[in-house]
């Protein structure tokens, strides 16, 4: 269970960082397909199922509340080394994907799936560098609408290995003002504040429900994909998840660059690979 938990705190580190796949991550730790099967098999094998998601998702929760804080602070002061410890997480784990086609020959039905979804990657990170977006979040009708449809493309993009679902929400304008909100949300517990927990859960809710609905339905999609063109949809990952280090160091502020911190950065990419390595063994 502790191992469970670890796996579900690296997810939900992964799912507050721009350019960092929840997908990818699990992947890598091969856990994805057994991830799939529990959410898609709920309610034929309930027991089973929850043995597996309670700790995943205590561990995505443990993550989100105790370090969205934090990692809002590395990002802003530590942005180099942090984010190659996230290449080095997410490269770490190639390998075990990877695993997964060898010996299964090359195609174009394998190399059209994997360049696209390569580029889509870079694609997103060239828009979301861009991008000065910020949502409104004042409650309203249209506002909880847009924040549940939100929720749903979030969650689909959180769980499809090497997309990003954090760098959707940048690309629509929300991933600053829901990390904003969540700790917000942590200092009016800690206070309790009720009017401030109030707002934030008008924000919180709709938002999480739209998770939820997305986590479900795409977990399906990517079911029925295996079940039918696992190949194609492997290299459609791999293609993901090399693209993927590159959309981070196209995210990353360079102004702070100084030689401490590349050397830094390659013990961090080190640990990281290694943390991955690790976290992937069966």
């Amino acid at each position: 269970m502790i191992k469970e938990i670890l796996e579900g705190i690296i997810i939900g580190i992964a799912n507050i960082i721009p350019g960092v796949s929840g997908g990818t991550m699990m992947v890598a730790m091969g856990i994805y397909d057994k991830l799939i099967e529990s959410i898609t098999h709920l309610a034929s094998q309930f027991k089973k199922s929850m043995r597996f998601l309670i700790p995943i998702f205590i561990g995505i929760g443990i993550a989100i509340v105790a370090l969205s804080r934090l990692f809002e602070f590395l990002l802003g002061t530590y942005p180099i080394p942090t984010n190659l410890a996230f290449c080095g997480l997410i490269l770490g784990g190639l390998p075990f994907i990877t695993a997964k086609v060898k010996n299964k020959g090359f195609n174009l039905s394998m190399a059209i799936p994997c360049l696209l979804f390569f580029v889509l990657v870079i694609a997103m990170a060239v828009v979301s560098e861009t991008s000065g977006l910020r949502a409104d979040l004042s409650f309203g009708v249209v506002n909880v609408v847009l924040l549940f449809l939100v929720g749903v493309i979030a969650a689909a993009t959180m769980v499809i290995p090497g997309v990003s679902g954090s760098m959707m929400l940048m690309c629509l304008g929300y991933y600053e003002p829901i990390l904003s909100t969540i700790n917000t949300t942590i200092d009016s517990l800690i206070h309790f504040d009720l009017g401030g927990l109030l707002q934030c859960f008008g924000v919180l809710i709709p938002f999480g429900l739209g998770i939820v609905v997305g986590v479900f339905a795409i977990a399906k999609l990517v079911e029925w994909l295996f079940a039918r063109f696992e190949v194609q949809t492997y290299w459609a990952i791999i293609g993901l998840v090399v693209a993927s280090p590159i959309a981070i160091l196209l995210n990353t502020d360079w102004s702070t660059f100084t030689i401490i911190q590349l050397l830094v950065g390659i013990l961090t990419f080190a640990l990281g690979w290694f943390a991955a390595s690790k976290l992937g063994e069966k």
